[in-house]
């Protein structure tokens, strides 16, 4: 839905989606810190109105933290976030999870804030556009891996060609070039092991994305994408492990996607 405004001075952009699972499941994936490390990003919640609330967006990104305003499981979460965009005003979150028939849930998340500025309408809307990819990793969390352990390993790079140039490098190198949902898709030599399903296939004016559900190196989901911020061409891939090794796995995958990154950024610079 677009950007909202009321005569308060209230700005708001909501979103609704299904998900598979049951109020409790669903619950457990969008309100606490392992579920939502699980398919987001690392994420602590302490668990009661007044409790802290803390989102790890990794290097170059930075840390967003709030205080948790609405608690009650497992229907209604909020927090307000005070340091999310520079000199933003506060943002506020209220999701509110909906039991729906065949163990599935309707879960709708609204971001508001309060100011008679135009400045920060960009990235309230830009909430829109940023969530949909996590919540179709959400999807299959709780399709296949609910409750598990999970761990999360990201690395995200600056490409100077643009955004074609940057997807057909990234996609070519991770053997997702010009695939379709069901396709089986393995990495070429050269980047860490990575094999998988592709559950998931999105492209739009500003952003590619391939959703894997990998099988190798242990089950999980990896998000390989590109997308402009600004004037700049980012690729990311991030990958989520589940299972009572992922932990161990993340620790080991960390630096041969790291090294990986690096010999891209290399490549690249030589290129331009």
């Amino acid at each position: 839905m677009p950007l909202k405004k009321d005569d308060d001075g209230r700005r708001w952009v909501e979103l609704e989606f299904l998900v598979p699972g049951t109020p409790e499941q669903v619950w457990q994936a969008i309100a606490t810190g392992p579920g939502m490390s699980a398919w987001f990003t690392p994420t602590t919640v302490d668990e009661r109105v007044g409790g802290a609330v803390e989102f790890d967006f990794g290097e170059g990104t930075g840390t967003s933290r709030g205080v948790v305003t609405e608690w009650q499981p497992p229907v209604r979460f909020g927090y307000e976030e005070h340091d999310w965009s520079g000199e933003a005003p506060p943002v506020a979150t209220e999701v509110v999870v909906t039991s729906r028939s065949g163990d599935r849930c309707v879960v709708r998340m609204v971001h508001s804030l309060f100011t008679d500025r135009d400045d920060w309408d960009d990235e309230l809307e830009g909430f829109e556009t940023g969530w949909p990819g996590f919540f179709e990793v959400m999807r299959l969390y709780l399709a296949h891996f609910p409750g598990q352990p999970a761990a999360n390993v990201r690395v995200m790079t600056v490409h100077s060609a643009g955004t074609d140039q940057a997807w057909s490098t990234l996609a070519c190198a991770l053997g997702v070039a010009g695939v379709d949902v069901g396709t089986v898709c393995e990495a070429r030599p050269g980047p860490p092991r990575l094999r998988g399903v592709v559950e998931r296939v999105h492209q739009d004016a500003q952003s590619r994305e391939v959703l894997l559900r990998l099988t190798d190196p242990v089950p999980g989901v990896a998000a390989i994408g590109s997308f402009s911020m600004g004037d700049q061409a980012r690729v990311m891939v991030s990958i989520y492990f589940y299972g009572a090794a992922a932990g161990d796995t993340a620790a080991a995958e960390l630096p041969k996607w790291q090294a990986w990154k690096a010999q891209l950024e290399d490549a690249d610079s030589a290129a331009s």
